[in-house]
């Protein structure tokens, strides 16, 4: 679609992604998928993608690839239901793109929202009405003196069964008290939600409220993220960024030592804003500092946490997307990647060796018809 809408050939759009027009063709035609994603990010760039379909763009490539070693059951009908809502999203931007957009209750009903809604906003439970509303000494049958209480004669349906429930978590032994804290006025431990057995394993992929849970303590640690329940690409990133600021080992899921740092809300995701970075790089690259900017740009968006896993197990850190051969190189860390003040200079450095962006080929391709300061 992104090629059909930038009007150009696979030859030309090729040269100013930085790969061939035959490999283009192929992974435009699905007859391949990139193993390095900025092949896409790069691509996408040229044809003028939009900040939203870079995101999704992102989503759908990392769902291909986890696809390449063909998961059976229900990981893969998960994968299936998401390669279908890829395609209805860019079905969606097909449509704007002709301009022939429905109504937003039509679009929100494609989408699986409630028209009115907000897309991945939770389901809001019916009003079940006043009548089914009884008031809590009537049900308990609360008589006599004050501060006493009797069971009822003859026990009501309605509370036969709330003592059933009552008695069946008891034996289970498993008791959610989510406003529960400890001193330090974190939740106490065994107490939140991904504690329970339902969260035993929070990973790529999975889409149910223990990922929101997740989402949800990210973003009480200042992490950017929507809180939409899907497990996808942005939330890895941010999952990822944690565990590196939280000193535990980036394993890509959520283990009890990830689990008990998000509950203990002692890691600050907090960091420099875009126009920060830029005004940055432009102090640091005064050789070319409207280049500088559009590399970083191109790269992480300008975000100092942004993280982007390769197909071979490596990352690449912050900013300039520092990999980590050239991390060990520099002597660096991903903790101090993240530090927009050292990756800018670590950039520079790795700039001066030629004076040129050939550290970031796919960046550097897009960079023709970048205006210089």
């Amino acid at each position: 679609m992104l090629k059909e809408r930038s009007g150009r050939g696979y030859d030309r759009l090729g040269k100013e992604a930085g790969v061939s027009g035959s490999s283009l063709h192929r992974y435009c035609s699905g007859l391949g998928v990139p193993t390095d994603y900025r092949v896409v990010h790069s691509f996408a760039k040229v044809c003028g993608a939009s900040a939203e379909e870079l995101r999704e763009l992102h989503r759908l490539w990392a769902l291909a690839d986890t696809d390449r070693d063909a998961p059976t059951g229900t990981a893969k009908e998960s994968l299936a239901a998401d390669r279908e809502a890829g395609a209805e999203t860019v079905a969606r931007w097909e449509a704007d793109a002709r301009r022939e957009a429905g109504p937003a209750a039509t679009t929100a009903a494609a989408e699986g929202a409630e028209p009115g809604s907000r897309h991945g906003a939770p389901p809001v439970a019916p009003d079940t009405g006043a009548d089914d509303v009884v008031p809590l000494e009537v049900e308990l049958g609360t008589t006599g003196r004050p501060g006493r209480s009797r069971m009822p004669e003859k026990l009501s349906p309605r509370f036969a069964v709330l003592a059933a429930m009552v008695a069946v978590l008891l034996v289970a032994g498993f008791v959610w008290l989510p406003g529960s804290r400890s001193a330090d006025g974190s939740p106490a431990a065994d107490d939140g939600l991904l504690y329970s057995p339902a969260c035993k394993s929070v990973s790529m992929g999975q889409h149910d409220e223990c990922v929101r849970e997740v989402q949800t303590l990210l973003v009480a640690a200042k992490g950017r993220l929507a809180v939409d329940g899907d497990f996808g690409p942005e939330t890895l990133r941010r999952l990822t960024a944690f565990q590196v600021l939280a000193r535990l080992p980036a394993s890509n899921v959520v283990d009890e030592d990830t689990k008990k740092a998000l509950y203990a809300r002692r890691v600050s995701m907090s960091t420099w804003s875009p126009a920060r970075v830029a005004e940055r790089i432009r102090q640091v690259f005064t050789e070319d500092p409207a280049s500088a900017v559009a590399v970083a740009r191109c790269a992480s968006f300008l975000d100092p946490l942004w993280v982007l896993p390769n197909t071979n197990g490596s990352r690449n850190w912050g900013v300039f997307q520092i990999s980590d051969g050239r991390l060990r190189e520099l002597g660096g860390t991903p903790l101090r990647a993240f530090d927009p003040e050292w990756n800018i200079k670590a950039a520079h450095r790795l700039w001066s060796a030629q004076h040129d962006f050939h550290d970031w080929p796919s960046c550097e391709a897009a960079l023709k018809d970048t205006p210089k300061a």
